[in-house]
């Protein structure tokens, strides 16, 4: 067994698409109309086979409570891994991504959180045990 998608609840499909593609860096695989709506999936530039993110409308009525509740905690929605953390901080902070919590050594990571103008706190991790 094997993760295959993954997902992120966002209020707006093509804003999300926008920010996931042109900041930070991920690559459609499939956009297909289903009715109001997208399936809109992402991949890794640098895994175009691998695990797809599904940029899921926020239509259920429990998604956007879900999200409030999270942001509101300070509680990431879902952590991508990147191979230099402060690295890829300073270039998003560049292309002006808020970050509620700078980079971060905590054990064997190094982790920083960003809000991902969709409703999320998303945060990125880079293992520097490895």
């Amino acid at each position: 067994m094997r993760i295959i998608l993954t997902s992120v609840y966002v209020d707006d499909q093509e804003k999300a698409l926008a920010f996931y593609t042109d900041v930070l860096g991920f690559v459609k695989k499939e956009d297909v109309p289903m009715g109001e709506h997208r399936w809109l999936t992402l991949v890794s530039p640098h895994d175009p086979d691998g695990t797809r993110l599904l940029l899921e409308p926020e239509g259920h009525p429990a998604a956007r409570p879900f999200k409030e509740a999270l942001a509101g905690d300070g509680v990431p929605f879902t952590m991508f891994g990147v191979e230099d953390a402060q690295a890829e901080y300073q270039r998003l902070k560049g292309l002006g991504v808020e970050f509620t919590q700078p980079p971060v050594e905590m054990g064997p990571v190094i982790m920083a959180v960003f809000d991902d103008t969709c409703g999320n706190l998303i945060q990125i991790a880079e293992r520097t045990d490895l």
